[in-house]
């Protein structure tokens, strides 16, 4: 695996298991569990040693299978990463939401906690004064947001004692602009480098756009071919060739698991990186 660098020098992988195929809205699924679990094992096993989970998920079911998933390994070699949904986002609300995927996951640490969702109707100083009391707890190691503009980072910023480490945005080739939330515009002129400028790292979910990427495009037919790699590593090398920018693949089985990993240990040229930053990849959206 590969690594990058957290504000205070703590080391992260540069790709991410993402755990949302485990029923992304609020419905449990049982029917499939000893796979699923058995797919964050092999995950652990092949490098894959953050994982990010929310409450969001399965109605906590995803936690629940993390949380058996990881009991094989040591925790400490682990990086957890949950979220709290934007309707739970008031003081007591907020920290019963961290306590119970506590539970879930059966750790008595989560190492990032984020909110996911901004929520203009619960005042985000509250939000942020519960974070801080599960931070001085040990409950979480640090904060993060996802889906928050620069207006939005300025002001959870301020009414925190701890450094907000990372925001979780949708960004890939295809979406450069403006995300799936309202909140998330100006993606590439203004959220990105502010994050980049203020030591807050990217997390991109949905690197290759829920398969558009997959699809016939001249460009990325001649990089796939010039590198002897598959489209989905040509986006994802992409991403984590820039600063501090790292991504959150959707991995449903080992083979999946292996190719997103061998978008690493190479690099794009400069000329190659310069060409998928100017071309428009949007139309790929409506094939």
């Amino acid at each position: 695996m590969e690594y990058k660098t957290l504000f205070n020098d703590t080391k992260i992988p540069v790709i991410w298991l993402g755990t949302w195929w485990i029923w992304w809205f609020m419905q449990s699924d049982f029917t499939d569990d000893e796979n699923s679990i058995n797919t964050i094992k092999e995950a652990i096993k092949l490098g894959y040693t953050h994982i990010d989970t929310a409450e969001l998920y399965g109605a906590g079911h995803s936690e629940e299978l993390i949380g058996e998933a990881i009991q094989d390994f040591d925790r400490k070699n682990l990086f957890i990463t949950s979220k709290v949904f934007k309707t739970n986002l008031r003081y007591d609300d907020l920290i019963k939401s961290a306590q119970e995927s506590l539970k879930r996951l059966k750790t008595n640490y989560i190492d990032l906690y984020m909110i996911h969702v901004p929520n203009p109707e619960i005042d985000i100083k509250e939000t942020m004064k519960a974070l801080d009391y599960l931070v001085e707890e040990n409950i979480i190691k640090y904060i993060w947001v996802s889906n928050f503009n620069v207006k939005q980072l300025k002001e959870a910023q301020s009414h925190t004692k701890n450094k907000i480490v990372a925001n979780q945005i949708e960004y890939n080739l295809v979406t450069r602009t403006v995300g799936e939330f309202e909140s998330c515009t100006h993606i590439e002129s203004e959220t990105i480098p502010y994050c980049q400028n203020n030591d807050i790292t990217i997390v991109a979910y949905r690197p290759i756009e829920r398969g558009v990427l997959l699809k016939n495009h001249p460009l990325l037919d001649k990089l796939s071919k010039k590198y002897n790699k598959t489209k989905s590593q040509i986006a994802i090398n992409w991403l984590i060739s820039k600063k501090n920018i790292i991504t959150i693949p959707k991995s449903l089985n080992k083979e999946h698991l292996i190719e997103n990993l061998w978008a690493l240990w190479w690099k794009l040229e400069d000329e190659d990186m310069r060409l998928l930053d100017e071309t428009d990849f949007n139309w790929m959206k409506q094939l």
